[in-house]
């Protein structure tokens, strides 16, 4: 069964890097994002080199894409050479950007990646200062979801200075990331 598995996925990867169906694309992102889920397959989607297509698909117009792709990123990045990858990948950026997704599904899966990859060594990229302002934003969104992760987020991975710092600024600027629509 386990050849299976990995010829399974790799039919998946193929599948998605083949179809010119925006459609199609998106199943197969979903199947992918589902298997990320199970430790089982993380060897698998390493070799399959499954975490670069969801670092591509963060970048795509293509919101259902995106929302997939940051999905199986967070459920990956719960193991250490998979969150080590994607911190050396670069991948931290586009992870940021998703928190300026108006899809929902999208932010909470972002702030959650972001948690995962929080180390002593990223935490200057996870909680730099306009990723603190963010989830103060996010902190008094009317999704109850989001407000509470955002205040997770604010509590658990910010020092109270940083939050501080981030507050005194926004008070200064009405720019910045909107609030994801319901």
């Amino acid at each position: 069964m386990e050849l299976g598995r990995l010829e399974y996925l790799q039919a998946l990867v193929t599948e998605f890097q083949v179809t010119d169906s925006p459609e199609a694309k998106e199943q197969v992102l979903a199947n992918l994002a589902n298997f990320a889920y199970d430790p089982k397959n993380y060897e698998y989607l390493r070799q399959l080199q499954v975490l670069d297509l969801f670092l591509d698909a963060l970048t795509e117009d293509n919101e259902t894409l995106v929302e997939f792709a940051i999905g199986g990123l967070c459920n990956l990045c719960l193991d250490k050479t998979n969150k080590d990858y994607i911190l050396e990948a670069n991948g931290v950026e586009p992870i940021i950007n998703c928190l300026s997704s108006s899809n929902e599904e999208t932010v909470m899966s972002a702030v959650t990646t972001l948690m995962y990859l929080t180390t002593p060594q990223s935490c200057q990229q996870t909680t730099a200062l306009p990723v603190v302002e963010c989830m103060l934003r996010f902190s008094l969104s009317a999704s109850r979801r989001l407000s509470n992760l955002a205040t997770v987020f604010l509590e658990d991975y910010c020092t109270p200075l940083q939050v501080e710092e981030a507050r005194n600024l926004s008070k200064h600027t009405a720019v910045g990331i909107p609030l994801p629509k319901d």
